[in-house]
């Protein structure tokens, strides 16, 4: 008997979880149908696009995500904590991007004063918007739901697009989380949709890569922050050079059950990206102390600075020595 719902979530024992939802339709969630010749590959954009916004909305962090022609792996992070410490307002006004808002709220945000009972009525309604923040069930009804709706009326039709309700397990330990983003993260070039994890389109491991060649981060995905003070940052408890080699090094083993790895004659995954090894760890140990202000190679500097007005290059030297292309 499969076990409820709120019991695979459990946020005193982990905030980590690994979702996956499956379409029920033969016709594919993206990709090509092979009986018609039409392609759906465009939905995949539908899915990452919606997947961000939620990320900007809810106090729920995407650490992983691969979206694939009949399903969907997302790794998730829960900040209730966040969550609790937002204010009514603010509350209201995340709330409101994703449903219309009640006249209540609308009335409050307005600065108009309330009854009593008003307030009240409010009040419950501030503390079941607050808990659907940091609700994985919430996030993936949203993201699942708009996906559906959006597919339906493409497709002319009615009925269930998903086979049932997302699968979630709880990522209980750090190897847990480090195994599950890794595995998702090679979703593509194992079922030989990508010879690379960078070229894995619709995937945060090509977000992360991307970013990486310019010395940052994605701003919408969880952060990498090992090395970094825990008490003050929050976010994946590794180092990002790390985890790129690490995915690298798996997706080249081959295995005799899954079709698609990494090709061996391609160079490492440092060289791809353009990422010198020394250079990159000295970007990711003292990167406080030798930037401050915009970050990037020579050219992107000279572009920031053109276009804001800005004389001083005042990160040119670093960038030239740890940055060059």
């Amino acid at each position: 008997m499969a076990l409820a719902r709120k019991r695979q979530i459990c946020l005193s024992n982990t905030k980590y979880y690994h979702c996956v939802s499956r379409c029920v339709r033969r016709a594919y969630l993206c990709g090509e149908d092979t009986l018609t010749g039409k392609s759906y590959e465009h939905r995949r954009g539908w899915v990452e696009d919606r997947l961000l916004v939620l990320a900007k909305v809810f106090c729920i962090d995407v650490c992983a995500y691969a979206v694939m022609s009949n399903h969907t792996h997302i790794v998730l992070y829960v900040d209730d904590k966040k969550a609790n410490r937002l204010s009514d307002k603010a509350v209201l006004l995340r709330w409101n991007k994703l449903s219309k808002m009640t006249p209540l709220g609308q009335n409050f945000l307005r600065g108009e004063q309330l009854s009593d009972v008003q307030q009240a009525f409010l009040n419950k309604e501030v503390v079941e918007y607050r808990a659907r923040l940091s609700s994985i069930s919430w996030f993936m009804r949203m993201l699942n739901e708009y996906i559906a709706r959006r597919a339906n009326k493409e497709d002319e039709c009615t009925g269930h697009f998903w086979e049932g309700r997302f699968k979630s397990q709880a990522l209980l330990d750090e190897s847990a989380l480090l195994a599950c983003m890794a595995y998702v993260d090679l979703n593509p070039v194992r079922a030989e949709v990508a010879r690379t994890p960078e070229q894995s389109n619709y995937t945060s491991f090509k977000k992360r890569s991307q970013s990486a060649k310019n010395s940052k981060q994605p701003k919408l995905l969880a952060r990498f922050v090992g090395g970094m003070n825990k008490n003050k940052s929050k976010g994946i408890p590794f180092e990002l050079k790390s985890y790129l080699l690490l995915v690298e090094q798996t997706g080249r083993c081959i295995s005799t059950d899954k079709r698609g790895y990494i090709d061996h004659h391609l160079p490492p995954i440092l060289e791809r990206l353009n990422l010198e090894p020394t250079n990159w760890l000295t970007l990711t140990t003292q990167f406080e102390h030798l930037f401050h202000g915009a970050v990037g190679r020579i050219q992107a500097i000279e572009n920031y600075c053109s276009k804001t007005a800005r004389k001083r290059r005042s990160n040119r030297t670093n960038s030239l020595l740890l940055l060059a292309s």
